[in-house]
């Protein structure tokens, strides 16, 4: 009888891993492949006991798929992608395999949900204090943020802040650094992101900030579909960072990263934890914070920093941007030379 129960419990817990790989079809799809690893994982739970039983064929096979579907969501194994993922994080400047100038500028970008009922609210400026980064993309910036973040005007005197329709959900983006000139940051038209080409000295670089709703049932996908023209409207070089609600591997953020010939940045881990949940489940999470980038941004390294109260983590981008190239001198082209002499022009 116990047999059977785990060889019914891997049927069901297959169903939905399965139906993951197709959320091209259909955004409910997508919503099972957001739970890929803990589906896979408990398949391989149920199928390790079924080996020493009279299903013991059904039970290797349901255990090489469960890994086969773990391994598409690691960004450490070498497997082919499903998705366009970053393959690798670039060396820093300096770094004994870097391939780039050791002059090479390093700049931080911070990513945060901040909550909209933030229970700890003090514990965010400190670690915007420490951390210094260059950019900041915020999201659920409600009006509780507002007045809070005007307290780091005179270190982030360039910002924009995109209300949400329900005051909750908005985003914002602050920099150091001036906005290119000559161009004007801007919201979409429902305060889900905020565009900003910064200044970084010799490169500009469009830097966007992004909060997409819950998947299936709720209303990601059309989301997706009417912010189509600002992710197309990023410029040659661009970063772009923020809660997405969901999964690098999933449908929807394939869809992001080919609205805006993005790649997307390899994933920290999971940022994302039931707020009822002890921190030590971490594990247990979802990464659903990401980053994108394209053109000449290179990024080094996204990490996951400390608790500041929020269901989410603060997730920090190490980047450089890549020198621009010199055109190369075509060995067809000829020069014309005019030499004066005696009254004389001869060419």
């Amino acid at each position: 009888m116990m047999a059977s129960v785990a060889f019914v419990a891997m049927l069901v817990f297959s169903v939905p891993l399965v139906a993951g790989f197709f959320g091209t079809l259909h955004p409910a799809f997508d919503s099972f492949a957001h739970f890929r690893v803990h589906l896979a994982v408990l398949m391989a739970l149920c199928a390790l006991p079924l080996l020493a039983t009279s299903f013991r064929l059904q039970a290797a096979t349901a255990l090489l798929f469960a890994v086969a579907a773990f391994a598409t969501t690691s960004n450490a194994l070498p497997v082919t992608r499903l998705w366009p993922v970053q393959a690798a994080y670039e060396a820093k400047p300096g770094d004994q395999t870097a391939i780039y100038p050791g002059d090479q500028k390093i700049y931080h970008l911070l990513q945060m949900n901040l909550r909209f009922d933030n229970p700890t609210p003090e514990k965010v400026l400190p670690l915007i204090g420490r951390t210094q980064p260059d950019v900041i993309t915020l999201d659920e910036v409600s009006e509780m943020w507002e007045a809070k973040l005007g307290l780091l005007a005179s270190d982030y005197p360039y910002r924009i802040l995109c209300p949400y329709p329900n005051g909750v959900f908005g985003v914002a983006l602050l920099s150091r650094r001036p906005f290119a000139a000559g161009t004007q940051p801007r919201c979409d038209g429902r305060g889900a992101m905020a565009i900003a080409t910064v200044d970084f000295g010799q490169t500009s670089v469009d830097v966007a900030a992004v909060h997409l709703t819950w998947p299936w049932p709720r209303n990601q996908s059309r989301q997706i579909g009417g912010l189509s023209q600002e992710f197309a409207s990023l410029g040659e070089t661009a970063i772009m960072a923020g809660d997405c609600n969901a999964v690098p591997w999933s449908a929807a953020v394939r869809r992001v990263a080919d609205l805006g010939k993005l790649t997307v940045g390899p994933s920290p881990g999971p940022t994302w934890l039931y707020d009822k949940l002890p921190d030590f489940l971490r594990f247990t999470g979802l990464p659903i914070d990401q980053v994108f980038s394209k053109g000449a941004v290179l990024i080094h390294s996204v990490s996951r920093l400390e608790d500041t109260g929020s269901d989410h983590l603060p997730v920090m981008v190490e980047f450089s941007l890549r020198p621009e190239e010199k055109k190369p001198v075509d060995d067809r082209e000829t020069a014309t030379a005019s030499v004066t002499r005696n009254g004389n022009t001869r060419s």
